[in-house]
C-alpha cells in the first residue's frame, strides 16, 4: 500500500488508551521511521526536540530500598508471562505479606511506568508485580504486538497465580494496579478472578469504547465499519504470505500539524523519557498493534457487570486534565460499592505514567494498606 493512502487513511482505532495517530503503520514501508536512538527527532523546524521532564518525571527509577528479580510463570493458555518481582529489603519471609500486580500502559511494556510504580509501592511494605502482557516485551505470544483482551485479563489471573503459591505472599491479600490500558483489562479480570481484593486503575482507557466510539464518541459508524472491512481485507493478505500490517500507536515523528495528544504520548514514548526497545524488537514496531488483531478491541465490552466486582473496593485515578478522564468517570458511575474516583489536580493522561511529583503514591498506598490488611 501506498504511503498516501496510509496516511490519508481514518484511522480511529486506538491503543495505548487513545487516538494516537490517524496513521496506519505499516511494516517496512520506511513511514516514521524513527533514527537508531530516537534521542532526538527534529520537527520540520529543525530544532531538536527536548522531552519534557518537569514535575520528578523518573520513568527509569531504580530504588535502593528493594530487592528486584526477574521471574516468569504460565498463564492458562501455556504461554510464558514474564515479570519482576521486587521485595522490600528486610521483608520479614516468614509471614504471609500482602502483595499488589502491577499492569503497564497498552502498547507498552513493563519498563514503562509498571516498574515505576511496583518499585514505589514495594517501598510502602508491599511485595509487587510488574508484568509484561502477552504478546509484548518479554512474554510469549505470536505475532508480536497481537491484540487479545481475553488472554491480557488472563495474565493477571496467572500473576494471581503465582504470588498466591510463594510462601512469603498472603493469598487473600492480592491486589491490582492497571495503568492506561492495563485498567480495563484490570477491571475484566477482577469481573471473574475474586482473588483480586482490590483494584486501582490510573489513566485509565476502555479499550473497548475507545475503539468503538472513539474519545467523547467522535468516532462515526461509517468510520467504524471501515476500519473493521480494512482490517478484514488485511486477513487475506497476511494468511496468503503478505506482511503484516501495523496500526496506531505513537507517531514517530512531530511536525506543525501533530495533535496535542500525538505530542503527549511523543514526549514519552519517542524520547529518552520514557523510550523502550524489547530485546528482538524494533523500535519502528513498539506501541504499534497489528492492524488485524486491533479490531478484537471492538468486542471488548470490560465495564459491563463491574458492579459485580462489589463488594471489593475499587479506586480510579485520572489527572484533572486527561484526554481519558471520561473512562475512569463512566467506570465509577456503574461500579458498585465501595468505589472512589480520584482526581489529580493539574495532572494530564501520560503524566501519571512517570511523573512521581503528581501521581498520588500516598493516595494508593492508604487505599491497598485499608483494603488488604489482615483479617
Amino acid at each position: 500500500m501506498k504511503k498516501k493512502s496510509i496516511i490519508t487513511r481514518v484511522l480511529t482505532v486506538i491503543t495505548l488508551g487513545l487516538l494516537l495517530s490517524a496513521v496506519t503503520f505499516a511494516s517496512k514501508t520506511g513511514f516514521g521511521v524513527v533514527s537508531k536512538t530516537s534521542v532526538e527527532a527534529a520537527s520540520k523546524t529543525g530544532v531538536a526536540y527536548k522531552p519534557d521532564m518537569s514535575n520528578g518525571a523518573d520513568n527509569f527509577y531504580k530504588s535502593n530500598k528493594v530487592n528486584m528479580k526477574k521471574v516468569s510463570f504460565k498463564n492458562q493458555y501455556n504461554m510464558k508471562v514474564a515479570g519482576n518481582l521486587f521485595i522490600p529489603k528486610g521483608l520479614n519471609k516468614k509471614t504471609k505479606n500482602p502483595a499488589i500486580i502491577v499492569g503497564h500502559p497498552m502498547g507498552a511494556v513493563k519498563e514503562q511506568s509498571a516498574n515505576l510504580y511496583a518499585q514505589k509501592m514495594a517501598e510502602k511494605g508491599f511485595v509487587t508485580l510488574s508484568l509484561d502482557l502477552s504478546f509484548w516485551g518479554e512474554s510469549e505470544g505470536q505475532p508480536r504486538n497481537a491484540v487479545s483482551p481475553d488472554i491480557y485479563a488472563e495474565d493477571f489471573s496467572a500473576a494471581v497465580d503465582f504470588l498466591g503459591t510463594r510462601p512469603f505472599v498472603d493469598r487473600d491479600r492480592i491486589g491490582v494496579i492497571g495503568i492506561c490500558g492495563s485498567g480495563s483489562f484490570v477491571i475484566s479480570a477482577a469481573k471473574i478472578d475474586p482473588r483480586l481484593k482490590a483494584i486501582a486503575t490510573v489513566s485509565m482507557y476502555d479499550m473497548g469504547a475507545a475503539n468503538r466510539n472513539g474519545l467523547k464518541h467522535s468516532q462515526t459508524l461509517e468510520q467504524r465499519k471501515k476500519t473493521l472491512e480494512e482490517a478484514a481485507e488485511q486477513r487475506y493478505v497476511e494468511f496468503t504470505g503478505g506482511k503484516t500490517k501495523y496500526t496506531s500507536g505513537t507517531v514517530h515523528e512531530l511536525n506543525e500539524n501533530s495533535t496535542a495528544i500525538e505530542r503527549e504520548f511523543y514526549d514519552f514514548y519517542r524520547t529518552p523519557r520514557g523510550e523502550y526497545t524489547p530485546k528482538g524488537q524494533s523500535p519502528e514496531l513498539t506501541t504499534h498493534p497489528t492492524l488485524t488483531s486491533n479490531v478484537k478491541f471492538m468486542n471488548f465490552y470490560p465495564f459491563e457487570d463491574i458492579e459485580t466486582i462489589s463488594p471489593r473496593p475499587m479506586l480510579f485515578i485520572a489527572g484533572e486534565n486527561a484526554h481519558s478522564r471520561e473512562f475512569s468517570e463512566d467506570a465509577y458511575k456503574l461500579a458498585g460499592e465501595p468505589k472512589e474516583l480520584y482526581i489529580v489536580p493539574g495532572a494530564g493522561h501520560v503524566d501519571l505514567y512517570d511523573r512521581v511529583n503528581l501521581i498520588p503514591f500516598d493516595k494508593l498506598e492508604s487505599f491497598f494498606k485499608e483494603n488488604l490488611k489482615k483479617k
